[in-house]
């Protein structure tokens, strides 16, 4: 008679607190941190099927290659997350980066202007021509090694979502923290959160200039098609382009309501 041997499972998974200094890899498509959507004024739950979370993460070490478990996000369509836009002023962007309009023929440099880096390689200056930039996003990215400035030619009406930069150093060992993930450029950050999410509107003759590691989506427009002018460096949308993927890691998707 064929004799089976008992099989013994032992758990991988335990519950955890994670500290800082143990990050998990951004190529991991489930690292989603757990944490509950507060709702902020500028944004209101459209639809949200509360998914079932699982209650055990696995921890994942940079000595290991290890797969997540699933992150209990819906395999529906994705939720909608409505956001307000408010219009950019040097007050309500602050967080962010900085809200540059016209200052008289002469003056000299100073807090007003805009504070660039651009230090980390060969800066580049050109005009995008874009299309079809609906007013939604899923995706919103940040750049660790530069300031950039965004700005549409003629004035015109665009928008853009962002969050708050949130790079941080993984060898500081303050107490817990909400998961850190390592970007496939090197930094180490904490995914942006739903509810840290805010749009805004740009209009008129200023531009905007994004601090490092700003997280925005966009430019996004009504019009069918419009022009902007972009500084960054020439090599940023190929080394230092990190993306957060919101469907994939949230299950929402966003809409501006303006």
């Amino acid at each position: 008679m064929l004799k089976l041997k008992p099989l013994i499972y032992s758990p991988s998974v335990r519950p955890y607190r994670r500290l800082a200094g143990s990050p998990v890899a951004d190529n991991c498509s489930d690292s989603v941190p757990v944490k509950s959507l507060k709702q902020s004024p500028h944004q209101s739950i459209h639809y949200f099927p509360l998914p079932i979370l699982p209650t055990l993460h696995r921890l994942i070490h940079r000595s290991f290659s290890v797969s997540m478990e699933s992150s209990g996000v819906s395999k529906t369509s994705p939720s909608v997350v409505k956001l307000k836009p408010i219009e950019a002023t040097a007050e309500t962007f602050k967080e962010f980066g900085q809200v540059i309009e016209a200052s008289p023929d002469g003056e000299e440099f100073g807090p007003r202007d805009a504070q660039l880096d651009l230090s980390n390689g060969i800066p580049r200056f050109y005009i995008m021509h874009l299309k079809d930039r609906s007013l939604k996003f899923s995706k919103i990215t940040h750049h660790a090694n530069v300031t950039q400035c965004l700005g549409s030619i003629g004035g015109n009406v665009w928008y853009l979502g962002v969050a708050k930069p949130s790079i941080v150093d993984p060898t500081d060992n303050k107490g817990a923290v909400d998961i850190v993930v390592q970007s496939h450029c090197g930094h180490f950050y904490v995914p942006p959160a739903v509810d840290e999410v805010q749009a805004f509107r740009i209009s008129g003759p200023k531009f905007i200039k994004l601090s490092h590691g700003t997280w925005h989506a966009g430019p996004l427009f009504t019009d069918d098609k419009m022009d902007f002018y972009n500084l960054e460096l020439n090599n940023t949308n190929v080394v230092d382009h990190t993306t957060h993927d919101f469907i994939k890691k949230n299950g929402v998707v966003f809409v501006l309501d303006d």
